[in-house]
């Protein structure tokens, strides 16, 4: 498995051919450390990369196609991110591979992540009935969108946040859908929603919404991304405590949903309307 190749030898940005067979070797991990090195990264953070994923089938003992939804968990301490391309190379090469049950799949499916991140991998199949009646959601949070400001700047610059004058101490959560950022290698935008939850001393609104806004022309991969939007906003407002937790749209049957946090915590997974 390509573990620490450069990102140059990564599948994402070339033209491949997709696997006939179960193939783990086309998974490929990207160093979380290359992109913190630039960051104010925390000794200790908590949070994690959750992915669904929409585009699983395999077959049975039978030879019976499968189909189910997965939900992989990635730990933020791993060493390394899959890189989304891999990733659905991985899934697909299941299409035609005959598996015992689900069990089974799920089993090995989380040795092979693990493998790559270098960390535990949690697995969950679901069965296509189990989201049956689930509604449409939002992220909570007082959303900041409709503040009718003049945005100039689409390069993030952590000296952009700011707190309001003589800002008392508060607990709130706000959310923008807003976040667009790009792939830093095939250039295609990620859209998302963010949510910044915190502790502190309040922050100007129109700051965090001209900072987020200012990733639109920015290259960096999802995690890497919320990373980025916690480290400046640390830096830039000096919370007590602070959570943030972007959900991306989907590409390629997968979404990718990463969440930081000073302390321990726990974020709601809400469906939302781009997803």
């Amino acid at each position: 498995m390509k573990n620490h190749s450069p990102l140059n030898d990564s599948p994402l940005g070339h033209d491949v051919v997709y696997p006939s067979r179960y193939d783990p070797g086309v998974l490929f991990g990207i160093e979380r450390s290359l992109n913190r090195q630039a960051l104010h990264v925390p000794a200790q953070w908590h949070g994690a990369d959750i992915w669904n994923g929409y585009e699983l089938s395999w077959l049975n003992p039978k030879g019976k196609p499968v189909v189910a939804l997965a939900r992989f968990t990635i730990p933020w301490n791993s060493p390394r991110i899959i890189e989304s391309k891999s990733f659905k190379l991985y899934l697909n090469s299941f299409n035609d591979e005959i598996v015992e049950d689900a069990d089974t799949l799920r089993q090995r499916m989380a040795q092979d992540l693990s493998a790559v991140a270098g960390a535990p991998v949690e697995v969950t199949l679901l069965p296509l009935d189990a989201l049956q009646g689930q509604q449409i959601g939002i992220l909570e949070g007082v959303c900041i969108d409709q503040l009718d400001i003049e945005i100039r700047d689409y390069t993030p610059q952590k000296d952009m946040l700011r707190c309001l004058p003589d800002a008392a101490t508060v607990s709130e959560t706000l959310m923008s859908d807003l976040l667009k950022s790009n792939c830093p290698v095939t250039g295609q935008p990620d859209w998302g929603s963010v949510q910044v939850r915190y502790t502190g001393p309040q922050i100007d609104p129109a700051s965090l919404l001209r900072y987020i806004v200012s990733l639109r022309r920015h290259t960096e991969f999802h995690e890497h991304c919320v990373e980025r939007l916690y480290s400046d906003i640390m830096q830039g407002c000096r919370p007590e405590r602070l959570l943030v937790y972007a959900r991306y749209t989907r590409r390629g049957g997968l979404d990718i949903n990463p969440w930081r946090s000073s302390h321990p915590d726990s974020v709601d997974e809400p469906r939302l309307a781009r997803q």
